[in-house]
């Protein structure tokens, strides 16, 4: 656009005769902004006039649907905000939208982003673009089938227990989950409040890594230096396909020596190995995040709880023992228990990566699955669809900045991705390791 070759009304035009043609099977767009072609016109006005632009004028954007957008339909997937227009947008909205980012629409989510099945009551399912009888993940599944499917150029996610990585592995594009912290969280349901601020975040999705680069630089205001290649080429990666919580398929397995192959041939020093706590990840998941989002959910719901839909509706209903003095106060216990167990964990974890920089893991441990599956079958067992993205799960819990990379297909020719987990603050370093995997897998 800046050289002119395209004008941002092309491009809009393009996206929006895509959506019409292809939406309608997936479902992964449920509101399209109408004014983006208005947005796409003041930018190739301001373009010819040479006036100053951002580094992202003109290019159209999605965003998930559990993201406030001022005055465009915001649901988070629940009938309590089937209409719902947000008088505010979330920070990181405002500063896409700073940069020149035009807001082309939002995209589907479970309700009240509870993964990995992206269904809810108002906008129904949405379908991976690789067998429409199969899931898309979640929660960011209807923003990882708009780039998948070429309905979005790019756009933004949110991450608490692989709702960015997970989706991205299923509908083979790429998602990065930044540092904890790093990105505002404000203006997003479930709000990042209590312990799942330890966990929550948004992040970027895009079909390359250099997009995720370019978005990222803007949501974070963290620009790239930069880099000697020598320097980046001689960390040391460990990598491991075996978490002790969830087996994983040959051909994921398969995926992710390819990938520790790609990184030894390019110089990096790759071993095998778990790293110290990752067995122990899943199981913090649930044990700091689990009753958290239940009781933020109570309070969302309260006394609407028949609008919840099939997903939430059992949440609510759950007993957990904290609605006495006594179950409150053994439910904190737990919790405090849990975050200390936590603290001292990724203490462990973060002394064992000053020597190990990069992590190389699956995402999970299976591609896309049927839709409405509660187990998968893995090499013979079947385990909870939960437990299958322990892989995931894990880096929330310690807050480390993970990357999922399309690395190859299954036999059925569905997507697999693998995760690159880096130290705190080093998406930068992190994202120029999965451009190297990503240029491996294009020769």
């Amino acid at each position: 656009m800046r050289t002119h070759k395209a004008s941002p009304v092309e491009v809009v035009e393009a996206h929006l005769r895509r959506i019409d043609e292809a939406n309608p099977s997936l479902n992964a767009i449920v509101t399209i902004a109408d004014n983006a072609i208005d947005r796409a016109r003041e930018a190739e006005d301001a373009l010819m006039k040479s006036q100053g632009v951002g580094a992202l004028h003109g290019l159209p954007i999605t965003i998930k649907d559990s993201i406030d957008t001022k005055g465009l339909r915001t649901t988070y997937g629940s009938r309590l905000r089937a209409e719902h227009l947000p008088d505010r947008d979330a920070t990181v909205v405002a500063r896409l939208k700073a940069a020149g980012a035009i807001i082309l629409g939002k995209t589907n989510t479970p309700e009240m982003a509870i993964p990995y099945e992206t269904d809810n009551p108002v906008f129904g399912r949405t379908n991976n673009p690789y067998d429409l009888n199969r899931t898309s993940g979640g929660s960011g599944g209807g923003e990882a089938v708009a780039i998948a499917a070429h309905l979005s150029p790019a756009g933004i996610g949110s991450d608490l227990s692989g709702s960015i990585r997970v989706p991205a592995h299923l509908c083979g594009i790429a998602g990065l989950k930044p540092t904890t912290g790093r990105v505002p969280m404000d203006g997003h349901m479930p709000e990042a409040v209590g312990a799942l601020s330890l966990g929550a975040c948004i992040g970027p999705m895009g079909r390359r890594i250099a997009d995720l680069e370019l978005l990222f630089e803007v949501i974070a205001r963290s620009r790239a230096e930069p880099g000697d290649p020598d320097q980046l080429r001689s960390l040391r990666v460990a990598f491991y396909v075996d978490d002790g919580v969830a087996p994983v398929t040959s051909e994921t397995a398969q995926a992710v020596h390819w990938a520790a192959d790609v990184l030894r041939d390019s110089g990096f020093e790759v071993r095998e190995e778990q790293p110290p706590g990752i067995s122990e990840g899943s199981r913090l998941w649930i044990e700091l995040f689990a009753e958290a989002a239940q009781q933020q959910l109570r309070e969302f719901y309260r006394g609407r709880e028949d609008e919840a839909g099939p997903i939430v509706l059992p949440m609510l209903q759950e007993e957990n023992g904290s609605a006495n003095f006594e179950g409150k106060v053994n439910t904190a216990e737990r919790r405090a228990r849990a975050v200390i167990e936590r603290e001292r964990l990724r203490e462990e974890l973060l002394r064992w990566m000053k020597q190990t920089a990069l992590i190389l893991a699956p995402v999970g441990a299976i591609a896309a699955f049927e839709h409405g599956a509660k187990r998968v079958d893995i090499n013979g067992k079947s385990i909870s669809v939960f437990r299958a993205f322990s892989y995931s799960q894990t880096f929330n819990v310690f807050g480390l900045p993970a990357v999922a990379v399309p690395i190859a297909r299954t036999k059925q020719g569905l997507p697999i991705g693998v995760q690159l987990v880096g130290q705190p603050n080093s998406e930068h370093l992190l994202l120029a390791a999965a451009e190297i995997l990503e240029r491996a897998c294009e020769s």
